[in-house]
């Protein structure tokens, strides 16, 4: 790997937040898509993923461990192009497993075949791994535990990032796309 090119060599996986905006941008070429490309390009390959999404939200703490996680179109309302995407990236019943074990007094519960990979990941890591050639789990938000539970076992999961594991969380600031005006011409936020 070349170091000039790469800032993260010989550091940790960085922990990383996207908005994913709509799950259009899957089938997309646009400025998003564009970004999570190049992003993609410039960091090293990661060992593994753990995604966190807003759109798995559970009561109760759970971790996909499956060997093979399916693509999960949790979305309506678009065309029928976008329901044939699939991201099939393998999973990591292992890495499951120490997730489990970094939280043993929350009481992480094993998936092993309800969830998979929702919009919320899939669509940032199509493109910023287009092969799917990264073992991909994914974490829960836990309903029933407060903003501060959540913190505590983000703080529990760093040591991840010094095994080559990246941690990204998708969402957004807001989720009203059937009530976006597409044709208005926004004002920027001053």
């Amino acid at each position: 790997m070349n170091s000039e090119n790469n800032e993260f060599e010989d550091k940790s996986m960085p922990v990383i937040f996207f908005g994913h905006g709509s799950p259009m941008n899957s089938i997309s070429e646009n400025v998003y898509t564009k970004g999570f490309n190049e992003l993609g390009a410039k960091l090293p390959k990661p060992k593994a993923i753990l995604a966190i999404s807003a759109h798995w939200m559970t009561k109760g703490s759970w971790v996909t461990h499956m060997d093979a996680p399916k693509t999960i179109h949790d979305f309506y309302g678009f065309p029928e192009r976008l329901f044939q995407v699939q991201y099939p990236a393998p999973g990591s019943p292992d890495l499951a497993e120490k997730v489990q074990e970094l939280d043993l007094e929350s009481e992480i519960k094993l998936d092993d075949n309800k969830w998979g990979l929702d919009h919320g990941t899939w669509s940032v890591l199509k493109h910023m791994f287009p092969k799917a050639d990264v073992p991909v789990i994914q974490l829960s938000l836990d309903l029933k535990k407060p903003l501060e539970y959540h913190f505590e076992l983000g703080k529990k999961l760093k040591e991840l990032r010094t095994q080559g594991v990246l941690i990204i969380g998708s969402g957004n600031v807001v989720h009203n796309i059937s009530q976006v005006k597409w044709d208005d011409n926004s004002t920027p936020y001053d």
